[in-house]
C-alpha cells in the first residue's frame, strides 16, 4: 500500500537532505545505459534480474554484482568502465527530474539543504553544476573507502578520514544531519530507491520517497510516497512549511567524501 503524502502533513523539517540519481537527477537512465556499455565492452550479457539489483547500490558494489555470475576476476576492470560511461552520458546530457529543480530553488535560503549520495563525490558536482543547482547545497557527502579496525578510511590524499558507508548503510544520512546542525529527525530524506529509503530510515529521518513505485510494489519505511516532486500536494505542503531555525554549524559550501 502506498503511504499517502498526508501522513507527513502537519509537520515540517528542518534541512531537506536529497538523493541525487533518480531523485534529483535524471541519471538513471545513464547509469542503465553505462551499465549495457560495460557489459558489451567485455563481451558480457546482464544476469536475470540485474536491473533490479542494481539500482540505487553504490558504484563499486554494482561492478561486483556485474561480474559475479560471469567473470568475478574482471569485477575491478568492469567498475572502471561502468563509471567512464556514466560519466561520459552525464556530460552530454545532464537533465533533472520533475519539479526537482523548482523545489531546490523555492527552498534554498528557507532552509539548509543537502545531498547524500552513493555516487562519487566527482559525479554529484559535475551533474548538480550542469544543471546548476550545485550552489544551493550547504553540503554533499558521499561514501569513503572501507572503514579499517579504527573507524577511519583512507582518503584520495592518502589521508586517514572518518569512514563513511554507502546506502543502506545509514552513514551518509547521518553526517548530513550532524554537517547541517540538526538532528536526524527533524530531516526529511527524499529518496527514489528502496536501498536510500532504508538508508535515511536507518539514520532515523522521516522519508519521502519519489517516482516509480518498486517493482515489489512496496515502499520499504518510507513515510510517504509520491509520483514525482512536481506533484500539486507535495507542492502545497512544502510551501505550508515553517521556516527553519538557523541550525548550528558550517554556513560554507562543503563537499564531504574521500579527499
Amino acid at each position: 500500500m502506498t503511504p499517502p503524502l498526508r501522513t507527513l502533513s502537519n509537520w515540517s523539517p528542518e534541512v531537506v537532505v536529497f538523493d541525487c540519481d533518480g531523485t534529483l537527477m535524471d541519471t538513471e537512465r545513464h547509469w542503465q545505459d553505462a551499465r549495457n556499455r560495460a557489459f558489451r565492452e567485455f563481451g558480457l550479457r546482464p544476469p536475470p534480474g540485474f536491473a533490479d539489483r542494481a539500482k540505487g547500490v553504490h558504484y563499486v558494489d554494482c561492478g561486483h554484482l556485474m561480474a559475479e555470475t560471469n567473470k568475478p576476476e574482471l569485477a575491478a576492470d568492469l567498475t572502471t568502465a561502468l563509471l567512464a560511461h556514466f560519466m561520459s552520458l552525464v556530460a552530454e546530457d545532464p537533465l533533472t527530474m520533475p519539479g526537482a529543480g523548482e523545489m531546490v530553488r523555492f527552498l534554498s535560503g528557507r532552509l539548509p539543504l543537502a545531498v547524500a549520495s552513493n555516487c562519487p563525490l566527482e559525479v554529484v558536482e559535475e551533474s548538480l553544476g550542469r544543471a546548476g543547482l550545485r550552489r544551493h547545497f550547504r553540503h554533499v557527502v558521499v561514501p569513503t573507502g572501507p572503514p579499517d579496525d579504527s573507524g577511519t578510511a583512507l582518503g584520495k590524499g592518502g589521508e586517514r578520514v572518518s569512514a563513511v558507508r554507502p546506502k543502506p548503510w545509514p552513514d551518509v544520512y547521518t553526517t548530513a544531519a550532524r554537517l547541517c546542525g540538526v538532528r536526524p529527525e527533524n530531516a526529511l530524506a527524499v529518496e527514489d530507491s528502496l536501498t536510500g529509503v532504508e538508508s535515511a530510515w536507518r539514520a532515523g529521518m522521516r522519508v519521502l520517497g519519489v517516482g516509480p513505485l518498486p517493482d515489489e510494489a512496496s515502499t520499504g519505511h518510507a513515510d510517504a510516497w509520491v509520483a514525482a516532486l512536481d506533484d500539486p500536494e507535495v507542492l502545497r505542503w512544502v510551501h505550508n512549511w515553517r521556516r527553519a531555525p538557523s541550525p548550528g554549524g558550517d554556513k560554507n559550501h562543503e563537499r564531504h567524501g574521500p579527499h
